[in-house]
């Protein structure tokens, strides 16, 4: 090798070594860069994640219970992924709790950053730091996982079972198994708690989920099945949709909600304390 290829070589280990060390600096920087390390993480869907300022129920259950909380809810989201004919193509189907566990087993959060890019919902503006920052999480500290799911499964008329495959992802046992596995393999200490669906009302329809049928079932059968899947799981529930809200009559929505589904801010209140009541309780 000639000087000129000596020195172009040379030149190249540098800027190699150069680049070798801005990447580990980059990367080292990326993971220590936990803006605070949370006890409990919440999923969920717009019951815990639209509202995000002090009177969301995550935000409110922080101060209720003396501990971190960190709400990565994503309204409109599924416990189980949906589009089954086109699978891992879905967008918003790696933003299921099914989704989400997964990546928080695999420590990777890639997918759904990626996916985000693609979604031209409104309202989900959030969506994105909500995962960079979950990606932040290290899940083998977190204390408790509260998981509330299931309305949007509901009205997407998801399948409550396929009973040749009970980890089936695509259906709303399924989609809940497969959480629980995975958060367990990435923390098998962490306490797992299950928050069923509201009792809802259908202003539009003229019928509470007692009687509209999505296509899976009503409500009801949703919040049944996953209780005994629970019991099944070993996980604890805290049922919302049989405690929380006199249903006798049509104007019973008005003490809690704000449109029949969402809750108001009085519900939220109440929500967060229900909940705070059980942790502190039970532990």
């Amino acid at each position: 090798m000639d000087k000129r290829g000596k020195r172009i070589f040379i030149y190249g280990v540098v800027a190699a070594g150069a680049f070798a060390v801005l990447f580990f600096l980059t990367f080292r920087e990326r993971k220590v860069e936990h803006f605070w390390q949370p006890e409990v993480v919440a999923f969920g869907d717009s019951v815990f994640g639209v509202e995000r300022d002090e009177t969301g129920v995550p935000e409110q259950l922080a101060e209720l219970l003396g501990k971190s909380v960190y709400n990565a809810a994503l309204g409109g989201t599924c416990m189980a992924r949906l589009d089954a004919e086109r699978r891992m193509d879905y967008p918003k189907g790696s933003l299921s709790l099914a989704g989400l566990t997964k990546s928080v087993w695999a420590d990777d959060f890639n997918v759904q950053e990626t996916n985000i890019a693609r979604i031209r919902e409104s309202n989900t503006e959030y969506f994105a730091p909500t995962i960079r920052n979950l990606a932040l999480v290290d899940f083998s500290r977190v204390e408790i996982v509260l998981m509330q799911q299931g309305i949007n499964d509901y009205h997407a008329g998801v399948s409550i079972e396929n009973p040749e495959d009970p980890y089936d992802e695509y259906t709303f046992l399924g989609a809940l198994r497969s959480s629980v596995r995975a958060l367990r393999k990435a923390n098998p200490e962490m306490r797992i708690v299950l928050v069923t669906p509201l009792y809802t009302w259908y202003n539009s329809l003229g019928q509470t989920c007692e009687e509209a049928d999505q296509g899976g079932g009503i409500l009801e059968e949703y919040v049944e099945a996953e209780i005994r899947a629970a019991q099944e799981l070993d996980i604890e529930v805290i049922d919302m949709y049989h405690d929380f809200t006199p249903h006798e009559k049509w104007e019973d929505q008005e003490l809690y909600m704000r449109d029949g589904i969402h809750l108001n801010v009085k519900g939220r209140n109440r929500m967060a304390q229900e909940i705070a009541a059980y942790l502190n309780e039970e532990e």
